[in-house]
């Protein structure tokens, strides 16, 4: 299969532990993701995959076209970060702690790969965050 078709690395996090991103939102994404036939990753929860340095993790956020459903993209990167590991450059973290089940669904299966999703700066931002960590 070529890199074109290849369809995007899904990874659901269930937030089980902080219990941050709303029950039914959680629900409705990993119904529709099971529902759906695509392939998937699902884990209980980044931030105890972070602190427990779960060697998982590394190969997890390295996959390639990779989309989380999980809560904010500075959240991701930063536990990626704390975990030892570094978040893959075309990663897209969609918010479920922001977003309808629905919208959630659509990014995750967008084609459209351009640019990281949920990049609004009122909302959270990668660029942002690369900006504060390496100041000109």
């Amino acid at each position: 299969m070529s890199v074109e078709n290849r369809e995007p690395t899904i990874l659901y996090c269930n937030c089980s532990y902080a219990k941050v991103v709303p029950g039914e939102v959680k629900r409705e994404v990993l119904r529709q993701l099971s529902a759906s036939g695509r392939s998937f990753e699902s884990v209980a929860d980044l931030c105890e995959m972070s602190a427990k340095r779960d060697p998982a993790l590394p190969q997890l956020m390295q996959q390639p076209d990779l989309r989380i459903a999980a809560c904010y993209p500075r959240a991701v990167k930063w536990l990626c970060s704390a975990a030892g590991t570094k978040l893959s450059d075309d990663a897209q973290v969609i918010n479920m702690r922001t977003l309808t089940a629905d919208d959630v669904i659509s990014q995750l299966f967008s084609q459209d790969t351009a640019g990281a999703v949920n990049q609004d700066p009122k909302t959270d931002t990668v660029a942002t965050l690369e900006r504060n960590e390496n100041p000109t």
